[in-house]
């Protein structure tokens, strides 16, 4: 069995000591091993993919053993079979394109994950999740629906045991509370090159400045609207004889490619909170 060790701690000596010889102690070959020290914040951060040489071991002995190796660095560690798939719950809205990529990524087995369940305020979308039998629930938000609605969609998160949201051009704010309730398990994707152009209609002010780049940005959300750590970012060149409308469907192809890093990162457990910002293993 292969397994995905990740931790992050106080920048001290002998953490990579202390890891290593425990692997090794224990008949555990690693495969591959990345690490960070953040001098600003004085953190450390390591992924390490490793197999076990005496076959199948359960994760939780595992687990149990390196909780004696943990315990002294004060570390924030998990440990996951790796190749485990995540449950991602997709949310949508009218724009499909983001949708149709991970549902093909899915489809193909691009991606590590499973979609117990797509939610949409429209019907728009509901066909596609039919044709790989996936439950689509349609939750319409109105301003006296909106918390009954957020209330329906944390009981299909337990009901479904999600690991992860994923915001695939969801255009309604999830209230503070809801964001709250599943801090880093929500992913959104923004179109537009976080900080520039935020709001409606990104494309229209691109173009109304006559910008040479434009690109999307992958995020955790947070209650702080589009301000949540950044995850991942992509750009594309334009030039003066696009319209609004050609630099949209340039974005398009950036958003569902940026969307898509970002969940593939996150269910290899390759990102780290650093505060505000994240640490990215993108292997």
């Amino acid at each position: 069995m292969s397994m995905i060790l990740t931790l992050s701690c106080r920048d001290r000596p002998g953490i990579v000591a202390a890891v290593s010889g425990f692997l090794a102690e224990h008949r555990f070959n690693i495969r591959d091993s990345a690490q960070f020290g953040d001098a600003e914040t004085g953190l450390f951060f390591m992924r390490v993919s490793f197999d076990d040489l005496d076959g199948a071991r359960p994760v939780d002995s595992v687990r149990e053993a390196f909780a004696a190796v943990a315990g002294p660095f004060a570390m924030t560690w998990e440990i996951h079979a790796e190749g485990a798939r995540s449950r991602v719950l997709v949310m949508v809205s009218r724009f499909g394109h983001c949708l149709n990529d991970l549902l093909y990524r899915y489809s193909i087995g691009a991606l590590p994950i499973e979609i117990p369940a797509i939610v949409s305020n429209h019907r728009d979308s509901y066909q596609r999740a039919a044709a790989l039998d996936i439950p689509y629930h349609h939750l319409p938000v109105t301003p006296s629906s909106k918390a009954r609605q957020e209330d329906l969609l944390l009981r299909i998160v337990e009901d479904e045991r999600i690991d992860l949201v994923v915001l695939a051009r969801y255009m309604q704010v999830l209230s503070p509370d809801l964001c709250r309730a599943m801090p880093g398990r929500i992913i959104n994707i923004h179109h537009s090159f976080l900080p520039s152009f935020k709001g409606a209609r990104p494309y229209q002010q691109a173009h109304a400045r006559g910008v040479k780049i434009i690109g999307a940005t992958a995020h955790y959300v947070t209650a702080d609207l589009d301000e949540g750590p950044i995850i991942e970012q992509e750009t594309g060149r334009v030039d003066h004889a696009l319209s609004p409308d050609q630099l949209a469907a340039v974005g398009r192809d950036i958003e569902s490619l940026v969307l898509a890093r970002a969940v593939k990162y996150h269910v290899e457990h390759r990102i780290f909170l650093n505060g505000d910002k994240t640490v990215v293993f993108r292997g």
